[in-house]
Formats: structure tokens, sequence, C-alpha cells
């Protein structure tokens, strides 16, 4: 039980550290907490599972160069808020 309560804790922290990252470069965290609970308990499975926090959306290589990329915020996501709006698996999105 403690585990998860620190698990728990830690998502919480990365969801706080990751709205001031959004408002401190223009945009904001997905407003629906349903999404942003989904997305952030991908990137911690993904922690687990690989050993970094990479977006849930994109496929890991094994190649750690490329990988690196992938972990979030990932390399792409201010250019998809800029065109689309929200990055691919829509954890930010444009204010």
């Amino acid at each position: 039980m403690e585990e998860n309560n620190d698990i728990q804790k830690q998502k919480q922290d990365f969801i706080e550290k990751s709205k001031e990252y959004a408002e401190q470069n223009g945009f904001q965290l997905n407003p629906d907490e349903k999404i942003v609970e989904r997305i952030v308990n991908g990137i911690f499975m993904n922690e687990e599972k690989h050993g970094a926090k990479y977006c849930p959306c994109r496929r890991i290589t094994g190649d750690k160069e490329e990988d690196a990329k992938k972990i979030c915020p990932c390399f792409w996501h201010k250019d998809e808020i800029a065109k689309d709006g929200r990055c691919f698996c829509g954890l930010f999105i444009k204010k």
C-alpha cells in the first residue's frame, strides 16, 4: 500500500510539473483529467518497463538516441501544439 501511495504522489508531482512547464511555454495541460490520468499512467508504465518516462503514444525502438526524443515532453510536442492545437498524445494543448 505504501508503494502505491508513493507512485500516486510521483504521478501527482509529474502532473504539477507538467502544468508549470506548459504555463512557462505558452500552452496548457489538457483540462480533461481522465485524459491526463490515462497518459500519465502510460508514461509511468513506460518508465517501469523501459526505464524512462517515454510518451505512451510513441513506439520505443531500443535505440537509445532515437528513443531519447520520446521522453515526455517529447521532441515534437511544441511543433505539434503549434500545428494541431495539441501534442500527439493530448497531454498538452494550445491555450
